[in-house]
């Protein structure tokens, strides 16, 4: 396994980041050298990389994207065994759940806050993401997607933001 840390300036649009950016434009160069590859992302956000995701989601309707619907849902929607590569940037913190819901004017519950939502998150990409696909997971932790789904970390990539920011990590997995 591959551990790189470099420092970067903090910025709420993850993919945005320098170091993250370049991990997934790397990502994207090796997974191109592929005939076709189908990219999907479930939080699009203000990603630079949503035309490059073939599937794309974000519950946010203002924001350009393919769909807009919960996370799960919109996962489940996807036909099993097709993704090459996935980019899970979810909200880091049940605070960031809140404000999310609530924008959209919709309520949050447990069912959006409780780790069984994160795990049937992790069930569905499992699903989604073909063999020998990749996942690139960031938030504060450095668990992935995790072996329980069949996955197998292969680069963790740690970016300190400085002062009393939160570091973000960012695990790849390749699904065995």
């Amino acid at each position: 396994m591959k551990i790189t840390r470099v420092w970067s300036m903090p910025n709420k649009n993850t993919f945005k980041i320098k170091p993250i950016n370049d991990l997934i434009q790397d990502l994207f160069l090796q997974k191109s050298l592929m005939k076709k590859c189908i990219a999907c992302d479930p939080f699009v956000n203000k990603s630079p990389f949503v035309d490059r995701c073939i599937l794309n989601n974000d519950l946010d309707p203002s924001i350009p994207s393919a769909s807009h619907k919960d996370a799960l849902v919109f996962l489940k929607e996807v036909e099993t065994g097709i993704v090459d590569l996935m980019l899970f940037d979810p909200p880091y913190s049940q605070r960031q759940i809140s404000e999310s819901y609530k924008k959209m004017g919709l309520s949050v519950n447990m069912q959006t806050t409780q780790s069984s939502y994160w795990s049937a998150l992790k069930l569905e990409i499992a699903r989604v993401v073909k063999q020998n696909g990749i996942v690139v997971t960031c938030g504060w932790n450095s668990g992935g997607i995790g072996i329980n789904f069949g996955f197998k970390i292969i680069q963790i990539l740690l970016v300190p933001h400085g002062s009393w920011h939160n570091d973000t990590i960012v695990t790849v997995d390749i699904k065995k």
